[in-house]
């Protein structure tokens, strides 16, 4: 099966993009060779890029406050585990307070200056090249274990924003379990009566070779199945398509 993921509101779509980064920047920052480390460097410049856009610390810290206030309501409702609440909120605390004391995200590698001169060049093509960045070039020959280092001290600034989105998105994808569903000549529509949710799931059979389209508002879910022809270029799907979904809203 393979997963596909729909962010339902801005916000969540932000802290999809900022997983995915750090999953991109934990890969290639493990890796040995010169060339896989310099895609970690412009991923580590990606987010740098996303915080500066969006006040992503305060955006977190607010969402992490709203699931303390959900999961105090819980409490009132008979069958709840007051264990499992107490384990979540202890969770919430740990993530929260290293960031919450942190200040601006990653304000150390904006005070790095050699960091930022090579940020400031990603805009030209082959910008990271010897004839450019010498001294870039001079790092790219230092052994594997002192890049992966250095690439490991700047990521630590960058922590907890990290941990503390895992958390939330764990919460956000357990929220719901998965349902079987068949979309009738590759289209599904199901109606919400004004439930809005932050996140769908589609597992859908990797054999078909098909992929969702969807979109969701708080009256309907709609989803729609495509495939890509010989160029690559989307076509509509028309026969029925089994799949999974899961429709996710915490607080």
């Amino acid at each position: 099966m393979i997963l596909y993921e729909y962010p339902c509101n801005e916000r969540v779509r932000i802290f999809l993009r900022v997983e995915h980064l750090f999953e991109r920047l934990s890969f290639f920052a493990q890796g040995g060779e010169a060339l896989q480390h310099q895609v970690a460097v412009t991923t580590l410049f990606d987010l740098l890029e996303l915080t500066d856009r969006v006040d992503l610390r305060g955006m977190v810290l607010q969402d992490i406050e709203r699931q303390r206030v959900a999961m105090q309501a819980l409490r009132e409702h008979p069958g709840v585990s007051t264990e499992a609440l107490d384990a979540m909120f202890q969770n919430l605390q740990q993530v929260a307070e290293p960031l919450a004391e942190q200040g601006r995200i990653a304000e150390e590698l904006r005070d790095n200056d050699w960091l930022q001169s090579l940020r400031g060049r990603l805009t030209v093509p082959g910008c990271f090249a010897q004839i450019d960045v010498p001294s870039y070039y001079c790092w790219q020959n230092k052994p594997a274990e002192e890049r992966r280092a250095d690439i490991q001290q700047w990521m630590s600034s960058l922590v907890p924003v990290q941990q503390a989105i895992a958390l939330l998105l764990h919460m956000l994808r357990g929220a719901a379990n998965a349902v079987e569903c068949t979309a009738s000549e590759g289209a599904y529509q199901e109606m919400l009566g004004g439930k809005s949710f932050q996140l769908l799931r589609v597992w859908v059979p990797k054999h078909l070779q098909a992929f969702p389209e969807m979109s969701a508002n708080k009256y309907v879910i709609w989803v729609r199945f495509a495939r890509q022809n010989g160029q690559g270029k989307p076509q509509m799907i028309k026969q029925d398509i089994p799949f999974q979904l899961a429709c996710c809203s915490i607080g």
